[in-house]
């Protein structure tokens, strides 16, 4: 690539970066402006910042008790669904099961249902089992959702392993379970992680179940708890915006601590050996 080709390149990323990251910044912008400059001017930066947003999205609303509940539906559905998932995906991909590409289909068709279809038979049942307003009366529903993408990237994953490995561990007298254990989930790690992050992230922001099963406050999650700061009569864009920031900063946290596994797992078996 020639010297006009490179600076066309980085012209090109910077500006692609500048989009993809615009809303993200303009939010920031939006939560450190008073109140009174939101809506009088349209001024990237303002001269007078202020932190006032942050307190009331904190004081407003309980924020935090919002951020633990996610927290605590989202860990607790990642690590169920990888342990489902990952049962699921050895047995589908390494046994010799009858049937593995209508299995396949039934979960890949089971992840096509919107969520508006299925909400109100998973209504009747969290309300029959008496788990309303509770963390596992949202971690069933986030369950059902969250399976099926973690089965099909897992099998993924678990295609790619060599078989000879498993057959030397079967020469040992190995199990199929030691076998899982020992061999096949140590080289899936990296697509583990990827898929923990990913259904940790499609948790994280589910709306329609959180708004429907759990109404009180002190157990709404965090897309639900940002949409009552809003009242009848006005919306408080400073501290939505504010909310919005403190919400996001865990998660890229969490994806800058882990960006190595991630990116390992999106690129693991594209490179032909």
């Amino acid at each position: 690539m020639n010297k006009r080709g490179k600076i066309g390149f980085y012209i090109f990323l910077i500006i692609f970066v500048f989009l993809v990251m615009f809303p993200f910044i303009w939010v920031f912008l939006t939560s450190i402006k008073p109140v009174n400059e939101i809506f009088s001017s349209f001024k990237w930066f303002t001269s007078n910042p202020s932190l006032s947003s942050y307190e009331a999205a904190l004081t407003n609303r309980p924020l935090l008790r919002y951020m633990l509940n996610s927290f605590v539906v989202s860990i607790l559905t990642t690590l169920l669904a990888l342990v489902f998932a990952s049962f699921t995906a050895y047995a589908v991909t390494r046994l010799p099961i009858k049937g593995k590409g209508l299995i396949l289909g039934i979960v890949l068709a089971a992840s096509m249902f919107p969520q508006i279809a299925i909400i109100s038979p998973m209504f009747n049942l969290v309300t029959g089992l008496g788990l309303r307003n509770s963390y596992l009366g949202l971690i069933i529903p986030y369950i059902t959702i969250s399976l099926p993408l973690a089965i099909w990237i897992l099998s993924t994953f678990f295609q790619k392993i060599p078989y000879e490995l498993e057959e030397s561990a079967k020469l040992d007298g190995a199990s199929p379970f030691q076998t899982f254990r020992k061999i096949i989930f140590p080289l899936a790690t990296p697509g583990i992680f990827t898929t923990g992050i990913l259904v940790f992230i499609a948790a994280w922001n589910e709306y329609l179940f959180a708004l429907t099963i759990n109404s009180e406050d002190s157990w709404r999650t965090v897309p639900v708890g940002i949409s009552m700061y809003q009242s009848e009569f006005s919306v408080p864009w400073g501290d939505i915006s504010a909310a919005t920031v403190i919400v996001t900063i865990p998660i890229v946290i969490l994806v800058l601590i882990f960006q190595r596994r991630i990116v390992s797992g999106l690129t693991s078996g594209s490179v032909k050996e």
